[in-house]
């Protein structure tokens, strides 16, 4: 449909050569449009207008999330420090994390690091499923002295709002590392009332929606926060299966 509409008016504002043109883009347009569409739906045209992130804006991006949230109590706990340099250390190799920190702190010592622009920022450029797994990273950054503190709570409860999250979600993945009543029933996002149906239905949604062949990156460490929350869902599972008796 396309090309015929760009050859008409190519036709009409530049004549012949013109309406050849339009019929050549406008087919184009059609073969991108009209093409297989993704998981999500989207068309392959739509997905290709969507920013890709290189691996070292990822890394930097990712890297001032955690030096917001190692802060976020007022202190800097070494073993939160050394949460993130293994984990980058395992990720890239210690020469590589070596020079990411570097750089980092080059950054860090320039400009005042925002949440909001960084969370803005990686919006565009990855999915939703992954920007999760962040969120799961942090808390797990915030856990490594032993403790959330509320304030750590808190900043990354700010980050799950810039990152878009659902609120569901998000208190799935804090229910992992905050402890609190009912968390097996708030990791599968659902009320203790549930009927054991309701239980079963929503551990395969859960299974099906955290599984690690949801997160489409090249990032090995985020994979991994990946299966760990897939194993945190199967947990929490077994959890209600025990404690009501479900076959």
């Amino acid at each position: 449909m396309l090309k015929w509409i760009a050859a008409i008016l190519g036709s009409i504002f530049f004549k012949i050569p013109g309406g050849i043109a339009g019929f050549f883009i406008g087919s184009l347009l059609d073969n991108l449009s009209g093409s297989s569409r993704n998981r999500s739906g989207n068309t392959v045209f739509s997905d290709m207008t969507r920013q890709k992130v290189s691996p070292a804006d990822f890394e930097m991006q990712l890297i001032s999330l955690c030096s917001i949230v190692i802060k976020a109590d007022g202190k800097v706990s070494q073993s939160e420090l050394d949460y993130v340099r293994q984990y980058f250390v395992q990720t890239y190799g210690k020469e590589k994390a070596n020079a990411i920190f570097r750089t980092f702190n080059e950054v860090n010592k320039k400009h005042e690091i925002s949440a909001k622009r960084i969370c803005y920022y990686l919006n565009q450029r990855v999915r939703y499923e992954v920007r999760l797994q962040l969120v799961h990273f942090l808390f797990g950054i915030a856990q490594a002295d032993g403790n959330v503190s509320t304030s750590e709570v808190e900043v990354i409860r700010d980050i799950a709002a810039y990152f878009k999250l659902g609120k569901k979600d998000y208190e799935s993945v804090k229910a992992m590392f905050v402890e609190s009543a009912d968390n097996a029933y708030k990791i599968l996002e659902i009320a203790k009332t549930a009927t054991d149906d309701e239980v079963k239905k929503a551990y395969r949604s859960m299974a099906k929606k955290y599984h690690p062949d949801k997160v489409i990156t090249q990032n090995e460490a985020i994979k991994k926060g990946a299966e760990e929350k897939f194993k945190e869902v199967q947990k929490a599972y077994e959890t209600i299966q025990k404690e009501r008796g479900i076959g």
